[in-house]
Formats: structure tokens, C-alpha cells, sequence
């Protein structure tokens, strides 16, 4: 009995991050272009430097650690170009992903101030284009804000994610550690306004911070999706709210084993084995494909051949995943329907 989904079957990416899905080679390209001082002159040593290593400790905090070199050789118009356009055709001709989101924080890209915004996101705008010149693909940007930075350099990032609503930006993302300081009720009026403008709105939450945290960014952010969200699994008023409010969840397996999040594949069995059973839809992503050494096939390989995932139940994630893309509406497409409920949703409504 076939584990694996079919080549056939296009796929959707919703999560991944840019600073994580370019492959070393071309970081190393562009880097030695730009004339960027590396760590080190070994080109081997250099990919063990952005992608995770067993060698290294796990960690949230580690993975988050690999981003600095990664974003710092993105940091130019056409370092970004470069990025974007490799990541979604690679994505293409690697997996058939055909509608892919890509994730990124342009003030992490304009070293400091010294490159200019809309040059940084135009180029990202660019090389999409080039992209969808080459490949039969509908791909979309998401601007991050970062929780670290203070309230004001996020809300520049969110207008700038309104003034190129259409041309390519389809939705605004929150990152970075989760701890306590971050209060979502700080940044309501900037989402709402989002919103209003025809956003998509998604939220890292659920990862590694506080349980409470999902719940209060759901009441005062109201995203459609939520980045992550495994801890949700352990609380059945959050289960009920995201159920009920109809938000997809963003898993994101190797990343969550590789950062400790989760601790194996039984404890992610249980949780992908709750959500299923409690109604809650969720999709499959890599988060960052080179970073983590994965793709979205593997991640459902990995998934159908442990039984966590049957091909059927694949198909339906692929499926969740299309329908709650946010490239649908801001690129001019159908606006999705809402998705069906799954099979234990049903039977409770049934019942």
C-alpha cells in the first residue's frame, strides 16, 4: 500500500522562510559577489555554518543563531532577487510545489538602514516575476515583523506590506523568540488595518513560548493561519478556538524535531493524532528546506512512513494548504472556499 503522495499532485508551501531555502552553493555565490568577509574560506565548513548540524546542540535559540549569516548575504537588491527567484524554481523543479509562500524580513535585509526598503522588497518582487516568467507557479510574499523590534519599526514593515498589496506581498507575519514581553494586544490596530487592506494575516505562535500566548494572539490578532501552533495541541480551549474561528495551522515537522519544540515522532504523532481527532485543519511545511535539509515530499514521506499520515490524509493537507493560501484574491485569483471539515468535525455535528 503506497506511503507516499504522487509526484502528479502539486503542492502548496505556506510556511517557509527565505533566509532558510536557498541552497549553500548560491549563498556562497552570492556572498563572494557581494565581496561579504565569511567565517571561512572552506566551502564545506561554510554549509555547516547555515544549515543545522548534528555536530551542534539543538536548540530553538540555535536555529534562530543560523539565520545571522544567511540573512546578512541577503542583504541587497540583488542578493534578494537572487534568493527569491532560486528558492521558487527550485521548489518547483524539485517537488512540483506550485504555489509557494516565502516569508522574510526586509529590515534584516537593509543592513541597518544603509539599503533602502522598497529597493529590497521590489527586488523580491522581481525576482517572483522572473519566476512565474519560467515556471507555471502563483507565488506570493509574506512580510515578517519581528518581536524583538519596537512597535514603530514593525508598523513601517506593515505599511510597506500595504503599499505592494499588489504586486506581490499577500500577507504580514509576527517572528522571533516567544517569551512574555510580547503582548499582541500592542499591535491590534496595525493588524486590523492589514486586514482591512486586504492582507493575509498570519502569526508565529505555539512554538516554543507559552500555551496562553495562542489563545491571546487569536483573540486580538485574529489571523487566518497560525505559524506553528503545536503547543495548541495540549489545550482543548485553544483546539476549540482555532477550530471554531476555521485557522490552519503551518506544522513545520523536521523544524520542530530539530529545535526540540517536540521531542520525536511519537510526541508529534500524538499531536498531529489531536488535532485530527479535535477537527483542527493543518498543513505541512519545511519552514526553511536548505537550512533543515528537507523538502515538503520529504517531510509527507517522513510522515507517511511512520503511519502518521496516510496518502489520503496527505492529499487532504495538500488540499487545506491550497485552499488557505493567502496568494488567492490579492494576486486576482478565486478567494478560496472555505475549506471542508474534517471527518471528526463532522461527525460531531452529525451527532
Amino acid at each position: 500500500m503506497p506511503t507516499v503522495l504522487p509526484r502528479r499532485i502539486p503542492l502548496t508551501e505556506l510556511h517557509c522562510h527565505l533566509g532558510g531555502a536557498v541552497t549553500p552553493a548560491i549563498m556562497w555565490g552570492i556572498a563572494h559577489a557581494q565581496g561579504i568577509r565569511l567565517p571561512t574560506k572552506d566551502y564545506w565548513e561554510f554549509r555547516d555554518v547555515i544549515t543545522v548540524s548534528p555536530r551542534r546542540a539543538r536548540s530553538f535559540d540555535g536555529y534562530l543563531q543560523l539565520f545571522h549569516w544567511t540573512e546578512l548575504i541577503q542583504s541587497s537588491p540583488l542578493a534578494v532577487e537572487r534568493s527569491v527567484y532560486e528558492v521558487i524554481g527550485g521548489a518547483y523543479r524539485r517537488n512540483n510545489v506550485t504555489t509557494m509562500e516565502l516569508r522574510f524580513n526586509p529590515m534584516k535585509r537593509n543592513r541597518g538602514g544603509e539599503q533602502d526598503l522598497d529597493h529590497i522588497i521590489s527586488a523580491a518582487i522581481r525576482g517572483m516575476d522572473r519566476a512565474k516568467l519560467e515556471y507555471p507557479v502563483t507565488p506570493g510574499l509574506i512580510l515578517c515583523l519581528d518581536r524583538a523590534f519596537p512597535v514603530h519599526l514593525n508598523e513601517i514593515i506593515i505599511e510597506k506590506a500595504i503599499a505592494y498589496r499588489g504586486r506581490g506581498v499577500v500577507g504580514i507575519d509576527i517572528a522571533g523568540p516567544e517569551s512574555d514581553g510580547f503582548r499582541p494586544a500592542d499591535y491590534r490596530r496595525l493588524f486590523d488595518r492589514a486586514r482591512r487592506k486586504g492582507l493575509g494575516i498570519t502569526v508565529h505562535t505555539g512554538e516554543s513560548g507559552p500555551i496562553e500566548e495562542i489563545a491571546e494572539v487569536i483573540r486580538h490578532l485574529e489571523p487566518s493561519r497560525i505559524g506553528h501552533g503545536v503547543k495548541a495541541a495540549y489545550d482543548p480551549r485553544t483546539m476549540a478556538m482555532i477550530r471554531e474561528r476555521g485557522i490552519t495551522l503551518e506544522l513545520c515537522p523536521t523544524s520542530n524535531l530539530n529545535t526540540r519544540v517536540v521531542s520525536g515522532w511519537d510526541e508529534l504523532r500524538w499531536i498531529i493524532g489531536t488535532f485530527r481527532q479535535q477537527g483542527v485543519r493543518f498543513t505541512i511545511n519545511t519552514d526553511g528546506p536548505e537550512m533543515l535539509k528537507t523538502y515538503i515530499r520529504d517531510e509527507l514521506a517522513s510522515l507517511g512512513r511512520l503511519g502518521i499520515l496516510s496518502v489520503e490524509e496527505q492529499t487532504m493537507c495538500a488540499e487545506w494548504a491550497r485552499q488557505a493560501s493567502f496568494v488567492a484574491g490579492v494576486s486576482g485569483l478565486p478567494l478560496p472556499r472555505r475549506p471542508p471539515a474534517p471527518k471528526a468535525e463532522v461527525e460531531r455535528e452529525e451527532s
